[in-house]
């Protein structure tokens, strides 16, 4: 059943092009990662972040956190902006902003109760007087570059922040965390070499006899191959919408993409022999051969560097899409199989024994899986179902 209304109808033909994402197959993903990083009999319980910045990798920020809030220990977003965005909704689990902070922006995490990264030793002096200046307290987690060189204090420096912290009258440290930046590589050495580095960090508390914030670093990728990197709590991303971060990672857990991508045939024609199509004249045939024309293009994510690389769905059958891929349209190539307007191509997804996926995509783009996901912008409408109760 579809339990949120798609924001074009598509029934009606306003825009042919939707994508449909199952909430089902997102509350079981989450179900199979908690279970798998709980798997040891006795153990402290691993909390789960869900990581739905940026759209929820495509698949709709709000409705996506609305169906999965009640079955996660923490949100995880990118920018104030997705956090606020949250609040106004209606959604009360915790939300850890990850991205960077400026200033000015502090005293609206404070407002709406979003959790800050002080990833500096001012940073964090910023936050406690802006919470004592509100009369409210702040919440925070503390955020150790071991390698990746963007956000967070370099962990040969963290103990300066770890003394800070403990400072702060104003402000609540909730957590501890840092980011791996070759967890899905072939080789783990660098990720090993990052783990160690946080763990010398995390050592800070037991020397003191401190009990130390939730620690966590795990994400998809790590959660699979390095098991000793699961701490406190863990962050799937790309693992949660049923997606593998690369090639290297062990398929161990059963989850299942949760996106399809759609459209319909709206033009249908005959090319005749040395008829180039599309900008640039990339592609021609020596022979006729009918073509369809899908209202689908760059605009909507579908990325341009594809063209003459893809494949769709049309009828249970895979076709090559020809020519530069355009801002709105692109053209495919069925030979001279019949195909009529109206009729449903599917840009990501299944039909009978045939499947287009988003590793498929990212191949063809030379790019990565969750470029893929992420570019699927908002003219696309989303379709919310539920295959099974939730």
């Amino acid at each position: 059943m579809t339990i949120f209304a798609p924001t074009i109808d598509t029934n009606d033909s306003i825009r042919a092009t939707w994508a449909e994402v199952d909430l089902a197959a997102l509350r079981r993903n989450v179900r199979l990662i908690r279970g798998s990083v709980n798997g040891v009999p006795g153990a402290k319980p691993v909390g789960v972040m869900l990581v739905v910045k940026a759209n929820a990798y495509g698949h709709g920020l709000v409705e996506v956190t609305r169906a999965l809030a009640d079955i996660t220990d923490c949100v995880g977003v990118a920018v104030l902006e997705e956090g606020i965005l949250l609040r106004r909704e209606g959604i009360n689990a915790p939300i850890l902003v990850l991205g960077g902070v400026w200033g000015d922006q502090i005293p609206l995490f404070i407002k709406h109760d979003l959790i800050l990264t002080a990833s500096s030793v001012d940073r964090l002096s910023q936050i406690d007087e802006a919470a004592r200046a509100m009369g409210r307290r702040a919440k925070a987690h503390l955020k150790i570059d071991t390698g990746m060189e963007r956000v967070g204090v370099h962990y040969f420096n963290a103990h300066k922040l770890q003394e800070a912290a403990l400072k702060c009258a104003n402000v609540d440290i909730l957590g501890i965390y840092s980011h791996f930046a070759n967890a899905d590589s072939e080789d783990l050495t660098h990720a090993k070499l990052q783990l160690e580095r946080f763990q010398e960090v995390l050592a800070f508390y037991e020397n003191r006899s401190i009990q130390r914030p939730t620690a966590h670093i795990a994400n998809s990728a790590a959660m699979l191959r390095l098991p000793e990197s699961l701490l406190d709590m863990v962050r799937p991303g790309l693992l949660l919408y049923g997606v593998y971060p690369s090639k290297h990672v062990p398929e161990s857990i059963d989850v299942a993409p949760a996106m399809a991508w759609k459209s319909r045939v709206v033009y249908f024609k005959v090319v005749p022999p040395d008829h180039p199509v599309s900008y640039g004249s990339t592609w021609k045939s020596d022979h006729p051969v009918r073509m369809v024309t899908i209202p689908v293009g760059y605009g909507d994510g579908y990325l341009r560097r594809m063209s003459n690389s893809s494949q769709v769905i049309i009828n249970n059958r895979k076709y090559q899409q020809v020519g530069t891929i355009c801002m709105d349209q692109m053209m495919i190539n069925i030979e001279w199989d019949s195909a009529y307007n109206g009729d449903e191509v599917i840009l990501l997804g299944a039909s009978a024994d045939q499947r287009i996926t988003v590793e498929d995509m990212a191949i063809w783009a030379n790019t990565a899986p969750y470029e893929i996901l992420t570019s699927i912008n908002g003219r696309v409408p989303r379709v919310y179902t539920c295959q099974q109760s939730i």
